[in-house]
């Protein structure tokens, strides 16, 4: 076994000693707390991620709206709508009696 070897399993050993006493202390003899805990951790963490990405594509879609639609309406042509019902004629008044 080299020197190097040696070296390196101290300060892997050493490492794993001072994690599980920090772990002893903040949680004591509750690990299934201590699991829980990661979970939510992760979870919140998902959601936060999904969060930045959704609010990520709504901002680049309406920046390229603006840069290439610009005047264009995403549902389709507009349609133009008449300010006021168009007028009854004579005809289609003595037609309908």
């Amino acid at each position: 076994m080299s020197a190097h070897d040696y070296d390196s399993q101290l300060l892997e050993s050493v490492s794993v000693r001072r994690r599980r006493l920090r772990d002893a202390v903040l949680f004591g003899g509750l690990r299934q707390r201590r699991t829980v805990d990661e979970r939510l951790g992760k979870a919140f963490a998902g959601v936060v991620i999904a969060a930045v990405m959704c609010a990520g594509c709504v901002g680049w879609s309406f920046v390229s709206h603006r840069v290439v639609g610009g005047t264009s309406s995403p549902y389709g042509p507009s349609a133009t709508v008449p300010a006021s019902p168009p007028a009854e004629t004579p005809t289609s008044a003595s037609s309908a009696r």
